[in-house]
């Protein structure tokens, strides 16, 4: 077991010396404990022109090799020594770099990062990004400390279990403000509407709207159900008449061979009667 570990040691050891081209590693532990180190390869981000600005070039690190159970906190902390972090994002793989909406939900449309991922690390001033690759002549950094610890193993499962219970009370207040927002929208939506109605516009055209008119009856759901049954038996009727095209011609020379079947016997019939002398069409 001990020779296991000093292979193990001694591998981390080459893989933090010999980074990719570009990137500088940095050995990081997320404990005191932890023998091996982890590497972070960083790197300045470089954006073309006309990129988005979200991550601006010469205050942005490019971070690779993050683990899952590193956040946007533990990462703001490490490099706070190299100059103030101004914001952390990470991602499941290098992006364009276009600025996101700010997420002000806490239980819809959050999508919560896997795996090992990407972080870009934006500074204030380009020093901070210098700095920060400086740190590779130093020993391994530690990310986690007593006073802000780094959950892994089973305690950060048991995070993550207790993160997933959603708080009924909070989740009703949230949804509460969002209606109340909506239907504030509409009001002023409506009101908007009404200011406007019959005011012609610079070419002269008025909008026209459903206010004021006798509005529809709002379907019930046995009505749409009812509607709908109706819709499925006719489209089963259709398909089910001359499902195929061959059918349908197969149908129009059966009937013509039926016709001339028939004036074929009509003809026999009347040369027949002609000849008993019973035929008198007049």
């Amino acid at each position: 077991a001990a020779s296991c570990r000093a292979k193990m040691a001694a591998a981390e050891e080459r893989v933090v010396g010999a980074a990719p081209a570009g990137y500088t590693a940095l050995a990081v532990k997320f404990g005191g404990r932890q023998r091996s180190p982890h590497c972070l390869l960083v790197k300045e981000h470089q954006v073309r022109e006309g990129a988005g600005t979200a991550h601006p070039p010469r205050r942005t690190l490019f971070v690779l090799n993050v683990p899952p159970y590193c956040g946007p906190d533990s990462l703001s902390r490490l490099f706070t020594r190299c100059g103030r972090v101004q914001s952390v994002d990470i991602c499941e793989k290098p992006g364009p770099g276009e600025k996101k909406e700010k997420l002000t939900s806490k239980f819809f449309n959050c999508k919560t990062v896997t795996g090992f991922h990407v972080a870009y690390v934006v500074f204030r001033k380009p020093a901070g990004v210098q700095a920060a690759k400086a740190l590779s002549r130093e020993g391994p950094l530690l990310i986690s400390t007593e006073s802000h610890p780094v959950k892994t193993g089973i305690s950060k499962w048991i995070a993550s279990y207790a993160a997933s219970v959603v708080d009924e009370e909070e989740l009703k207040a949230e949804v509460d403000a969002y209606m109340q927002d909506y239907d504030k929208k509409i009001a002023e939506e409506e009101a908007k509407a009404a200011k406007e109605e019959g005011i012609p516009d610079e070419e002269g055209w008025v909008k026209v709207t459903r206010k004021g008119r006798k509005p529809g009856l709002p379907r019930t759901e046995a009505a749409n159900l009812r509607v709908l049954e109706r819709e499925k038996q006719k489209r089963a009727r259709k398909e089910l008449l001359n499902f195929y095209a061959w059918q349908h011609r197969e149908t129009k020379r059966e009937h013509i061979a039926q016709l001339r079947k028939k004036f074929e016997e009509d003809k026999q019939r009347i040369a027949l009667m002609r000849a008993q002398r019973k035929f008198r069409p007049y």
